[in-house]
């Protein structure tokens, strides 16, 4: 069996205030290998998004590890959280995220410009990107000319642009009516498919647990 690209050992997540502790995240594992689709779900204050915040280094947990193939991400420095984000992860809100004045090519393309990559190659894989959605033809248009599910795919095809090796989405479908979230989670299922991505989803719809490789429930 592949080994896993993304672990996490018994992770938890703690708060502490003036009224005591509060355990956000109970101890979790979670491996996830290349070209599989773990769903997390359970609850609102589970800790889905907790979990994801976790995976994706922008919070450091208060016991256990996380690691990206045999690095240690949890105990990283700043500087190379940034890089791990940059270089090995793709990220799609449940909020969709897209900057309003800018087209659905341009909102793609900011994290490839963040990159430096150049602009013929930005504009091959801009194009690639959005086909992979299915959206090839709304391109020059502004997210409040697209539908909600085309908005929640311009942001998949952000998230799968700098070609990420994982795809995290918390509650991706969440502002969504039943049909564009079926439509959105057979999209994901099958771009983590043929793409290869290792997927990291939270949701509260149980359907998606039927395209999960494996399903965690938390809470």
């Amino acid at each position: 069996m592949t080994r896993a690209l993304l672990r996490a050992e018994a992770v938890t997540r703690e708060f502490t205030s003036r009224a005591g502790t509060v355990r956000a995240l109970g101890a979790t594992d979670l491996a996830v290998r290349p070209g599989e689709l773990v769903v997390l779900r359970g609850p609102s204050g589970s800790g889905k998004s907790t979990l994801l915040s976790l995976l994706a280094g922008l919070d450091r947990p208060t016991s256990g590890r996380i690691h990206l193939d045999d690095e240690r991400i949890d105990d990283a420095p700043e500087s190379r959280l940034v890089e791990y984000r940059r270089d090995h992860l793709g990220i799609v809100f449940q909020s969709f995220g897209l900057l309003p004045v800018l087209t659905a090519t341009e909102n793609v393309e900011v994290p490839l410009r963040i990159a430096g990559v150049p602009p013929a190659e930005r504009t091959d894989r801009v194009a690639e990107a959005l086909d992979l959605v299915g959206l090839a033809q709304h391109g020059g248009q502004l997210p409040e000319e697209l539908s909600g599910g085309q908005q929640q795919r311009v942001g998949i095809a952000r998230a799968l642009v700098s070609r990420p090796r994982i795809l995290l989405a918390d509650e991706p479908t969440a502002q969504l009516d039943s049909a564009n979230a079926a439509a959105i989670m057979d999209l994901l299922a099958s771009l983590v498919a043929s793409q290869g991505v290792a997927a990291v989803v939270s949701t509260h719809d149980d359907s998606m647990s039927d395209r999960a490789t494996h399903v965690i429930t938390l809470g």
